[in-house]
């Protein structure tokens, strides 16, 4: 799958964060594992 830009993806063996600022094609990679997409966290509401 190709890097998306503006997605954030995290590494659930060490808890490596980050932003991906510019789409390509290849893997994101971290303690040899492939990196996961996060799921969007809505943003609270200010009422």
């Amino acid at each position: 799958m190709a890097s998306q830009l503006g997605k954030r993806y995290r590494c659930f063996k060490c808890g490596t964060e980050i932003l991906c600022t510019k789409a390509g094609e290849g893997k994101i990679t971290c303690c040899g594992q492939e990196m996961e997409v996060q799921e969007v966290r809505p943003i609270p509401s200010s009422d």
